[in-house]
């Protein structure tokens, strides 16, 4: 930074001050123990030889003082912000000061009391400290704040992280909360304070002391809560017509980071209230190092999380392949800058196109390929269904075929819950995608498998983001119908659960995710009006649409007749793959690429007689 001749650096006038104030410190403090020892009879100790040892030796004990105070950091702290540390600093300082004392006495340089050493440590301990604290209160009280206007708060969780966010609070000049009050489960905290503010009750008193203090917004500070406790809190919280915020992890408490700007929204996730799946990374590592592995539709929402994942563990290269070349182009930045050292190929085109995919096969010889391209939207594939079949069918076939021919270790398909018993055409092109692995798996040396889930949170055209921005505009917020329902997970549970499938496949397996509790569509943006602040059907209309052409009422993630078999993740189960007539198959499948390519307006009949449990209609319930 520029400085200018003639402007006074406030450090350094500030470092000034306080060692002028410390010098006076380390004297008065000598002065005033040696007054303590003659019973504050000045007259007595003026008349005694310690007078003269005083006058003497002060000085430089004095400047000995401040030199040993110079590495305890008690000139760089900033006293405004002072905590445990700074008060652990100051005490060692005076310890060694009075350690400094002792050996000049012993040594016989002064021939003060025994006594002395020890007495006038505690004096200058308490001195330099009251004047840090003495500081601090008049730079709070005096200080300008050009505050904006400050919200009423009530602050959940009177643990470590909620009284550092309660901190940050009262500081800085930032924020825009005023804590009121702070609600613990802990009995023993009830009716003490935290920095000033009085802890008033447990979790089941938010709705309470909402109406009784007027809050206007809850901050939920309790990173370490179960995920059954913070939906139970969050769950309390939606009686009340606050905003809602939180503290989104344990890293802030580890890190020291907790701040204005860690305190997020209530995600979808917390309003889920689902434990995240677990997984093997060191199982997942071990079969991706050292591989080259291809994802295609490597910049949509699953391709480019499982590259960013696939990135972490040290492939030997990483083939992005997408037909978006803005999505493309995208994720390649964004693993450039986080993993320099990545052997990082993006390629443009399209599975549709069997020669382009066989030269990247034929080029880069992949390892492992995960197969994410794919049309996904269903009203749009039920308007356009050749389309559908063309992508998603033979862009599949296209890309296993490859995997088959130039021996990949393993072809991971992604695949989806609209495949079970689809009433939708791109539920059941992913179906065929399914049959197209499980029959290839029967006579290839590479190992194919499938992955079924259901929808992913943030992911390209999902609900949760047309919510968000439905509340933004003022609503209204559309729903298809009262009663449909849907799995849920987030992209990364997905992505995690892709690669652990990759890892466990023997062959020709189709992975189902155990999501738990489906969840009514109807609640969820009910939830997230409410979280954000407004009422449902009063501030913002919920509008019910009807069902879509191919929509279902409930999705399901395993036919009947595949039955289910367990893994080493209690939450990754296995469906046991059906009895396919691989010549009638196959058969079927080259009348269907003539009739698509022809673009025949009776696709979906066609489809229906590979997918026996596709039953087309206008609206499916």
């Amino acid at each position: 930074m520029k400085t200018y001749r003639g402007r006074r650096n406030p450090k350094t006038i500030r470092v000034a001050c306080l060692l002028l104030l410390d010098f006076v410190w380390l004297h008065f403090s000598s002065l005033l123990a040696l007054l303590m020892l003659f019973d504050f009879n000045w007259s007595k100790l003026v008349s005694h030889a310690f007078m003269s040892y005083y006058w003497s030796y002060s000085f430089i004990c004095a400047a000995a003082g401040i030199l040993i105070f110079i590495p305890f950091k008690l000139y760089n702290s900033l006293w405004q912000f002072a905590s445990i540390d700074e008060l652990l600093h100051l005490v060692l300082a005076g310890v060694m000061v009075s350690i400094m004392r002792f050996v000049v006495n012993q040594l016989g340089i002064t021939d003060f009391p025994v006594s002395f050493p020890l007495i006038s440590g505690i004096l200058l301990i308490s001195m330099v400290g009251l004047s840090r604290l003495g500081y601090r209160i008049l730079r709070n009280k005096f200080e300008p704040k050009n505050r904006p206007k400050q919200l009423r708060t009530l602050l959940i969780g009177a643990g470590n992280a909620g009284a550092m966010v309660l901190r940050e609070f009262q500081t800085s000049i930032k924020s825009t909360n005023q804590v009121v009050a702070i609600v613990d489960d802990d009995s023993a905290k009830r009716g003490t304070y935290l920095r000033g503010v009085k802890i008033l009750g447990n979790r089941f008193d938010i709705t309470s002391i909402v109406e009784k203090l007027d809050i206007e917004e809850i901050i939920l500070a309790i990173p370490t809560a179960r995920v059954k406790d913070r939906r139970e809190i969050i769950s309390l919280c939606q009686q009340t017509r606050c905003r809602l915020k939180m503290l989104p992890g344990l890293f802030q408490l580890a890190n020291g980071e907790v701040s204005l700007q860690r305190v997020r929204n209530v995600d979808v996730l917390d309003l889920l209230g689902r434990d995240s799946v677990q997984v093997d990374l060191s199982t997942i590592s071990a079969y991706i190092r050292e591989k080259t592995v291809l994802v295609t539709g490597g910049g949509g929402s699953i391709g480019s999380e499982l590259c960013r994942q696939i990135a972490k563990n040290q492939p030997r290269m990483l083939i992005i392949f997408d037909i978006y070349e803005n999505n493309a182009y995208e994720i390649q930045q964004e693993l450039q800058r986080s993993f320099p050292e990545l052997n990082l190929k993006t390629l443009v085109g399209s599975v549709r196109d069997k020669d382009r995919v066989d030269m990247v096969f034929s080029e880069f010889h992949p390892d492992l390929v995960f197969h994410a391209a794919a049309h996904k939207h269903v009203p749009l594939m039920e308007d356009s269904p050749n389309e559908a079949v063309k992508n998603n069918v033979f862009g599949t076939l296209n890309v296993a075929s490859a995997a088959n021919r130039y021996h990949a270790g393993k072809f991971v398909l992604i695949s989806t819950d609209k495949a079970v018993n689809p009433t939708n055409i791109m539920g059941a092109t992913k179906r065929i995608c399914e049959m197209i692995v499980q029959t290839m798996s029967t006579h290839s040396e590479t190992v194919f498998v499938a992955v079924r889930f259901g929808n992913v949170l943030g992911s390209n055209g999902s609900v949760i983001p047309l919510f968000k921005k439905q509340i933004a505009e003022g609503g209204p917020v559309t729903v298809t119908h009262k009663d449909i329902i849907r799995f849920f997970m987030t992209i990364p549970e997905a992505v995690s659960l892709v690669l652990q499938a990759g890892a466990l496949a023997k062959r020709g397996e189709i992975f189902v995710l155990d999501m738990g509790e489906p969840v009514k569509i109807d609640d969820l943006a009910r939830n997230m009006i409410r979280l954000s602040g407004f009422e449902p059907d009063v501030d913002i209309e919920i509008q019910y649409t009807g069902l879509r052409p191919g929509e279902k009422l409930f999705e399901e993630m395993l036919m009947k007749e595949e039955g289910l078999q367990t893994t080493e993740n209690e939450l990754i189960h296995i469906g046991r793959p059906l009895e396919i007539n691989e010549i009638e198959f196959y058969r079927q499948l080259e009348a269907l690429r003539r009739a698509c390519e022809e673009n025949n307006p009776d696709i979906m009949g066609l489809v229906a007689e590979i997918v026996t449990t596709y039953h087309r209609a206008s609206v499916a319930v």
